[in-house]
């Protein structure tokens, strides 16, 4: 099971941390990424993190702005996001994967319910 925490809202030029709570199989992952949809778009690719490695990618998009990173021990991986723009208001999603680390849906066997960020003044 994966739980995001952290949304809201957030004016241009901010930063935000999104949070995901890994349990139960979910633990035992070979990696975890974000995914984000906005309104009336298909979900994208935002990034992702190899547990083996600390091995991470990002979209072009997020690349500079946003990093991934975890904390083994309350079995939590973040999604800290800065210099936020208003396209980057979305529903994020966290997704785990058994086998790979890749940037399509269909890659993650895992997903959480999503987190809901907007960026506006």
């Amino acid at each position: 099971q994966l739980v995001e925490s952290g949304g809201a809202l957030v004016q241009p030029g901010g930063s935000l941390r999104l949070s995901c709570l890994a349990s139960g199989r979910a633990l035992h992952t070979y990696s975890m990424a974000w995914f984000r949809q906005a309104p009336g778009k298909e979900r994208e690719f935002v990034g992702y993190f190899k547990w083996s490695g600390d091995n991470t990618e990002y979209a072009d998009s997020v690349k500079g702005r946003f990093t991934i990173s975890r904390n083994s021990a309350k079995d939590t991986v973040y999604l800290q996001m800065n210099s936020l723009k208003a396209e980057d208001t979305a529903v994020y999603y966290c997704a785990a994967s058994f086998l790979l680390a890749g940037t399509k849906e269909s890659d993650y066997e895992f997903w959480g319910q999503g987190t809901q960020v907007t960026v506006s003044s």
